[in-house]
């Protein structure tokens, strides 16, 4: 036999050999998703989350996990968790769950569940009465802001908002709502809405909710 036919027997039968390793490789990974499910993708945490923390991008990271091994209810977008609250000290490296946040038995975990891709969960604290102002129930916000000569601007910042949680919040000492009632509130908005209560609860003079009669949402 020839060196250049030596060759290329030898050249074919190494192509015949990978062919064969890569399908045995294939069928053993098809066996193995059938086993264990697909990849499905999961929030998890990077840093430890002390309890009460509000839970920001840079503590959170995605992984894949066989959907067998993934838990039964998890996140697969780290957007729809900015701004909940950890309702327990969560360790580095855990998989989210609703559970694990805060307002989990006021429906603040089933809301994340449900939201959309342009949804989110913001959380707030306004002036406003808890006895009137409900889970489940709707508002409009008005943003009070200072202006540049000295005077206050007062605007719509919502309206007919969703209220998933709610709860009293201590009362301001000093300044135009000193006294007023205060609650605490997360409301089911959309990013751009999110935008602007972060924005607003950091600069704004006050933000005040105003109840919405039943008849009067959407």
């Amino acid at each position: 036999m020839s060196r250049r036919r030596r060759a290329l027997l030898l050249t074919g039968l190494s192509l015949l050999l990978g062919a064969l390793a890569a399908s045995d490789v294939s069928g053993r990974e098809a066996e193995i998703e059938r086993s264990v499910g697909s990849s499905v993708k999961v929030v998890v945490t990077v840093k430890e989350i002390g309890r009460g923390r509000t839970i920001a991008p840079a503590m959170l990271a995605l992984r894949e996990l066989p959907a067998k091994f993934a838990p039964a209810q998890s996140f697969a977008d780290g957007d729809q968790l900015i701004g909940a609250r950890a309702a327990v000290a969560i360790p580095a490296g855990t998989d989210l769950q609703p559970a694990l946040l805060q307002g989990a038995d006021a429906g603040t975990d089933g809301a994340l569940l449900a939201a959309g891709a342009n949804e989110r969960l913001s959380r707030v604290i306004v002036v406003g009465d808890a006895s009137e102002i409900t889970p489940g129930s709707r508002i409009d916000l008005l943003i009070t802001r200072d202006t540049a000569n000295g005077s206050a601007t007062t605007r719509i910042g919502l309206r007919d908002a969703e209220v998933v949680e709610a709860e009293p919040a201590s009362a301001v000492a000093e300044g135009t709502s000193a006294g007023l009632p205060r609650v605490a509130l997360a409301l089911r908005v959309s990013l751009q809405q999110a935008v602007l209560l972060a924005e607003a609860q950091s600069a704004a003079r006050e933000l005040r909710a105003l109840p919405r009669p039943p008849a009067a949402s959407r």
